[in-house]
């Protein structure tokens, strides 16, 4: 008889998992690196990834930052973003998981794929044409509060404690340097090279599906260039500190 009810709750434990859905968490944590780069935020992809799922309606937090109570209290109540590169030949392939702390797999894109040559841009269409998978699901977070896992699985028969209210979500502190000369934006294949008087590179802008955002690229980091209240701006990340630099662009 014991072996019979062990068996009905496992079966209704694995249920409730099948059920899961991104619906199910208001958060995602984004590494700094994923495991196939080298260096944090490379391409700019860590960047991206936080970007296009806040987009998609998430809240999303680098895992080394700074947490709200509600979350760091429990990180059951986020999902982790992983982007894994299969390789291939002539062709960079990534795929956008979302994982629970368990590491059950909660989504999972296609592969996206890119032809490219050049590593950034092809690292980059691929991750945004993995993330077309993610557009065609509706994402509306549920107020589902997550347990934290423990070590041996018992059958809860008190109610589930009332949530706290969600603290407001602060966007990170920046520091702002101001524009240092009128940049000129070069048309290519792939979005814009902006030059300066010289004539220099200074950035390289790759096109999103995303108007006015452009990822983006200079010797010394790599962001987001977006259109903020009128004017524009590169954001990146430098030891751990949001920098945003204003941009003056002639198009």
């Amino acid at each position: 008889m014991k072996r019979y009810v062990f068996l009905f709750f496992s079966l209704v434990s694995l249920a409730g998992h099948a059920q899961q859905t991104i619906n199910d968490y208001k958060y995602v944590l984004i590494p700094e690196k994923f495991n196939f780069s080298k260096e944090n935020d490379q391409y700019g992809l860590n960047t991206v990834t936080k970007t296009m799922l806040e987009e998609k309606g998430f809240t999303t937090y680098f895992d080394n930052a700074a947490l709200p109570t509600a979350l760091a209290g429990n990180r059951c109540n986020a999902l982790t973003a992983e982007v894994v590169q299969k390789k291939g030949l002539f062709v960079t392939n990534l795929t956008l998981l979302l994982k629970d702390c368990k590491g059950n797999i909660i989504f999972k894109s296609k592969e996206g794929k890119s032809r490219e040559k050049d590593y950034e841009p092809a690292f980059n269409l691929a991750l945004k044409d993995a993330f077309t998978s993610l557009d065609g699901v509706p994402y509306a977070y549920n107020g589902t509060i997550n347990e934290v896992p423990t070590a041996a699985q018992t059958v809860a028969v008190a109610p589930a404690p009332t949530a706290a209210p969600a603290p407001a979500v602060i966007p990170a502190a920046a520091v702002t340097k101001d524009a240092t000369g009128t940049l000129y934006a070069q048309a290519n294949a792939n979005g814009y090279q902006l030059i300066d008087t010289i004539p220099k590179i200074v950035l390289t802008l790759l096109k999103t599906s995303a108007q006015d955002y452009f990822i983006a690229e200079k010797a010394s980091a790599h962001g987001i260039v977006l259109k903020r209240n009128g004017a524009w701006y590169f954001e990146y990340y430098k030891d751990n500190q949001l920098t945003s630099e204003k941009l003056l662009i002639k198009f």
